[in-house]
């Protein structure tokens, strides 16, 4: 079953053409992996998905229905969340607070004070490895915790697809393995997911299939091990 098709995704801004006519799908439960150069369209994609940004054409579709034009908290009580490339935390709140937003952010009515969003929002803090830290002010963690914290905000929103936009970026070797490990019990979770990234170890590993951008155009999609052995991939982002 597909959760997410993309037809004809077309954005412009100006005259630079940042998608033309991408077209994929992802199926229910699979990891997507979404990697090109700087420029390619990658993060331009994600924001049509979740409605941060409006199509000039083409269509989306979530669980069969069209969600193109709608707003982001539309989309995101439909059950598609995201993060951001750069960290976009409330920096002078908690990160229990943090957390309480999506949880708010993902529901059209709902008690902030209620002993069930507490529940939750405890259960994800230990899920992402942040339990210990829900009184600390969001500014203060470490990179890597900062990226947790949007993937555990993420999650409070109840999503049925996740969008991932580099989460591993500017972390050590040894962050990245957690990381890692963390993107595969989200989808054991029963959480679908599509990630932008540039460690390749990382999309290598863990992805079911790859999608591959250059200039807003979508010049490979398969495989891990297509991938890497594609031609024109290793021409204009891979290398040799």
């Amino acid at each position: 079953m597909n959760i997410l098709e993309v037809e004809g995704l077309n954005k412009h801004f100006g005259g630079l053409a940042a998608t033309s006519v991408v077209d994929f799908h992802v199926e229910a439960g699979e990891i997507v992996g979404l990697i090109g150069p700087n420029g390619a369209g990658k993060t331009t994609v994600f924001n049509l998905v979740s409605g941060a940004l409006q199509p000039d054409s083409g269509v989306v579709r979530f669980k069969g229905t069209g969600i193109t034009g709608l707003k982001p908290h539309e989309i995101v009580r439909m059950g598609i969340a995201r993060t951001f490339q750069s960290v976009k935390i409330f920096s002078k709140m908690s990160v229990s607070e943090n957390v309480l937003l999506g949880h708010l952010f993902g529901r059209a009515k709902g008690s902030a004070a209620s002993e069930a969003a507490r529940g939750e929002i405890g259960e994800i803090l230990d899920f992402v490895g942040l339990a210990g830290l829900k009184e600390a002010r969001a500014m203060d963690l470490i990179i890597a915790n900062q990226k947790r914290l949007e993937v555990a905000r993420a999650l409070a929103t109840h999503p049925d697809l996740i969008l991932l936009d580099e989460v591993m970026a500017g972390l050590t070797p040894t962050e990245v393995a957690e990381a890692m490990e963390l993107v595969k019990r989200i989808r054991d979770r029963g959480v679908t997911i599509v990630m932008i990234e540039h460690v390749m170890k990382a999309i290598m590993s863990i992805c079911d299939r790859i999608i591959v951008l250059h200039h807003g155009v979508k010049i490979a999609e398969g495989t891990p091990e297509e991938i890497v052995s594609n031609k024109t991939v290793i021409e204009v982002y891979l290398g040799e």
